[in-house]
Order: C-alpha cells, then structure tokens, then sequence
C-alpha cells in the first residue's frame, strides 16, 4: 500500500509521518520506511496503533547504529541471498538477522539486519560494497530471513521512482515552487516514468534520451497523432 501526504512549506517528511499513517488502519500492516523516519516517536505511533516497523538506520541515529555494528555478526551464518542483474550492473546481496530483545536502543526492536550489497559495473568490473542496517519490530516467527529479505527489497522498489526523479529529473534542484505546481509536476513525472516502465524500458535515463530526440516515438506511446 503507498498513500501519500503534502509536506507543509518549510517543514520536512517527520511531522507528516503520523498524520499520514492516522488514515490507514494499521492493524496488522508492516510500515517501511527510509533512515529520516527512524525515530522513537514513530515506531511508538505504529506499535501502538497495532501494526509493524522495518526501518533502516544511518548517521541520524549514530549510538543505536553503533549498537547494531557492534552485534555479533560474524558469529552469524548467512540466512538470505540474492542475485540481480540489470541497469549494466550485477548485485549481490546477503543478508543476516539477528534477535536483539532486549537491550537495543530503540523501542520495540526485536530483530536486526545486516545487508552487505556488492554491485559490480559490467562494463568497468568496478565493485563497490554497501553495509545497511535495519531494525524491525517483527518476531522471527512472524518474519524469517526470507520475509524480511522480500520487506525490504519492496521497499527499495517505492523508493526507486523517487530516486529517479530526483537524479534523472532533477526534482530537487527545480524552479517550480509555488502553490500546486510542485505536486503537479511530481505527478507528471510519476506518469512519465510509469509509461516508459510500461513500454519495456528498465533505464529511465535512457529512455528520457532516446524520448527527447524522438517526440514522435514520445506521441506514438501515448496515441497522439497529429
């Protein structure tokens, strides 16, 4: 499920959090969300409102990161992995979980993860690994390695249209502002991405490209015609 909520000027994605998640019943869903909402306050709204949390940790929470790096993760098998190719790229994840009730700073954390992602770049066989952790609220008998592996590669699929509109379409850096037009042209590029999804490209840069040097193709997608 994705619902969606303006974020107030001036302001950033924190306050929005609860609000947002007020108009859903919680009752039994699993909330993901990036390191911005990893916070105390939030993973008491949605335990308490009777659903789940998988959250990823960064520098925001620097004592509760250290805690996780300093689990015994050596002493850990491997427990998930996975292999996918594309974008010119082949990665690698692995994936280990440890139990962490109780003891771990953060409320209503039972399980830690470990995600080591090597990508390798197929044209320069350049390599470049990536440590993430993750903690959830999820008991290992509601969520084994497997569960949580399919959770958060779900929630690396929502992020990705983001990712793409800030890095492809430069969202961030846009001029456009003022009063809905922001939510308009997020809402344009949202569509613009789906139909190139749906017209078989996996590269969206690639296809902006291809698209921007060939508006007849661009009006032959949508069944413009002159």
């Amino acid at each position: 499920m994705i619902v969606e909520r303006r974020i107030a000027a001036k302001s950033n994605e924190i306050p929005a959090f609860a609000p947002l998640l007020d108009r859903i019943d919680l009752r039994g869903v699993v909330v993901t969300a990036d390191a911005m909402h990893t916070q105390r306050a939030h993973a008491e709204h949605v335990v308490t409102t009777g659903g789940h949390y998988l959250l990823v940790v960064k520098g925001n929470q620097k004592k509760l990161r250290k805690q996780l790096r300093r689990l015994p993760w050596q002493q850990i098998p491997l427990q998930h992995r996975t292999i996918k190719a594309g974008h010119g790229r082949r990665e690698i994840r692995r994936l280990k979980v440890c139990t962490v009730r109780p003891g771990l700073l953060f409320p209503h954390a039972v399980q830690a993860l470990e995600i080591k992602r090597r990508r390798t770049h197929r044209k320069t066989g350049k390599a470049e690994t990536k440590t993430v952790y993750v903690i959830t609220s999820l008991p290992p008998e509601q969520a084994d390695p497997a569960k949580l592996a399919e959770l958060i590669q779900n929630h690396w699929s929502i992020e990705a249209p983001h990712h793409i509109r800030d890095v492809t379409y430069g969202e961030d850096n846009s001029r456009i502002r003022t009063g809905t037009a922001p939510r308009a042209m997020a809402t344009l590029r949202n569509l613009t991405i789906a139909l190139m999804r749906q017209a078989g490209w996996t590269n969206i840069a690639a296809a902006a490209d291809h698209y921007r040097s060939r508006p007849q193709h661009a009006t032959a997608m949508l069944r413009i015609t002159a």
